[in-house]
């Protein structure tokens, strides 16, 4: 697979996510086994302390049966109890402890169940670890032929084996805590693999990418709850998790371009609707006025003629006019681009232009320049300005074409003396259908998509089109293409 560079956009917002969202939900299942081990280690530990107390219980009613049956231990067993780590003694003082309520002596025997037990531990100043775990023992009282007896069971051993089991079940627990980070990375980098997709693939659409259908349809996919009644629908930044929401700004603007571009459409189908039916509105009116009483009058039989020629041929330049723009929306107008001075189109379209206009005055002011484009739409794009050039200047007032070199940039400007454009109309005259003057357009047989395609050729160039106009001064239109290094 081909790396993608790192200052790419949509790399550096999908490793943003990736980044955030692994370190965030990693350290949230580190949290989580860290509070399960702990739990675990808490549940193990009163599990151990009650067993512990039933073993010593149980040796507690083993030494008081024992008694019942042989008395007391001479001095001399005492010794060897020892090393059972147990001891019987005659209780000297008040007994110590604690009596377990009554409610918990079932279990015991009558003898125990009773009496006081409690728990030494050792003063802890100046002993060791291990040191600590000999003086820890439990003390239990029993009664036997009138004496009292104090049992004493040493615990060292025991605890030993529960300390040495701790310290290998801690461990464990460690490697498992910190193997979890780099296994939980990989677990969640492939997890998130889909989202960090999306938001390539949503950044991308927002800079103007260009996909192939099957990627398309991936996404239309992922975005499957989205259609055109709802493209209004939108993601709450607010709501969503700090790091989606760089997702979520990308979804959303991703929609409102595709908004926007549905909107377009809907409205350019509505005004070419609107466009081809005044056309056929005048041909139908005159062809009834034909099939009236045109046929045996030469006059209005002329004149009917005449008005469907004339409107047969706006609507085929309509027609031809919005193929164009649908084969561009399309993707599908391919380019046939060579190598070309651009003074000499401008000259040629000029002096063809004076040909068959004899009302204006013409200039022109060239610098050779050449540019890298496909010829055929560059001389469209010219024509189209000079013809608006032509339609809303005044009869012999002067018309000019020039062509420059503007760092980088080609500079063709055509610039008029008509009527001008309306500040507030400036920002709209590249909008398909749009008329600055609806009735002055209308007399001119203008249809409001030559500006749109002239801006559609410059911008598949990777040119741009600038505009300056001043009502009854004049309009200045360029069209600004990268020029092309020298051969």
């Amino acid at each position: 697979m081909k790396n993608e560079p790192l200052n790419n956009p949509s790399h550096r917002i999908g490793h943003k996510i990736r980044l955030s969202l692994v370190w965030k939900l990693n350290l949230r299942l580190f949290l989580r086994l860290l509070a399960f081990f702990l739990a675990l280690d808490v549940a193990l530990c009163l599990v151990t302390a009650a067993g512990l107390i039933a073993r010593t219980e149980h040796t507690v009613t083993t030494v008081a049966e024992r008694l019942n049956q042989t008395g007391p231990p001479s001095v001399d067993a005492e010794d060897w109890l020892e090393v059972t780590g147990y001891r019987v003694a005659l209780q000297t003082g008040e007994p110590r402890g604690f009596q377990l309520p009554k409610a918990l002596q079932f279990p015991f025997s009558e003898q125990t169940a009773s009496r006081r037990r409690s728990i030494d531990l050792p003063n802890s100043e100046g002993l060791t670890f291990w040191e600590k775990l000999e003086g820890v023992s439990y003390n239990a009282t029993l009664d036997h032929s009138g004496r009292s007896y104090l049992i004493t069971i040493r615990l060292q051993e025991t605890l030993r084996i529960i300390v040495g089991m701790y310290t290998v079940i801690l461990f464990l627990q460690l490697l498992m805590l910190f193997g979890s980070i780099f296994s939980g990375a990989r677990t969640i980098r492939k997890t998130l693999r889909p989202i960090d997709e999306l938001a390539r693939t949503a950044q991308t659409l927002n800079i103007g990418g260009v996909f192939t259908p099957e990627q398309l349809d991936v996404l239309a996919g992922k975005l499957d709850g989205i259609n055109a009644t709802k493209l209004d629908t939108r993601i709450p930044v607010d709501d969503t998790q700090n790091e989606l929401k760089t997702l979520a700004a990308a979804i959303n603007g991703m929609l409102d371009r595709i908004n926007e571009s549905y909107r377009s459409q809907a409205r350019f189908v509505s005004d070419a609707s609107h466009e081809l039916r005044t056309p056929i509105s005048v041909i139908q009116g005159y062809a009834n006025l034909l099939d009236r009483w045109g046929k045996k009058d030469e006059k209005t039989l002329q004149e009917s003629i005449d008005a469907i020629k004339d409107e047969t041929a706006n609507m085929k330049g309509l027609v031809e006019q919005l193929l164009f723009l649908a084969r561009g929306d399309n993707n599908t107008m391919a380019l046939q681009i060579e190598r070309f001075e651009l003074s000499e189109l401008a000259v040629d379209v000029l002096r063809e232009t004076q040909m068959i206009d004899g009302g204006h005055d013409y200039d022109s002011s060239v610098t050779p320049v050449f540019i890298n484009a496909d010829k055929s739409l560059i001389k469209q794009a010219t024509r189209i300005l000079i013809d608006n050039a032509m339609k809303y200047t005044p009869s012999g007032k002067r018309i000019t074409i020039s062509v420059s070199d503007a760092q980088g940039f080609a500079r063709l400007t055509v610039q008029d003396e008509g009527i001008g454009i309306a500040p507030e109309a400036v920002p709209q005259i590249f909008e398909r259908f749009f008329r600055a003057d609806e009735s002055r357009a209308r007399a001119t047989g203008g249809t409001g998509l030559g500006l749109s395609i002239a801006k559609w050729i410059t911008e598949r160039h990777g040119g741009h089109m600038d505009v300056l106009s001043r009502q009854d001064i004049g309009t200045r239109i360029s069209i600004m293409l990268p020029s092309a290094p020298d051969a």
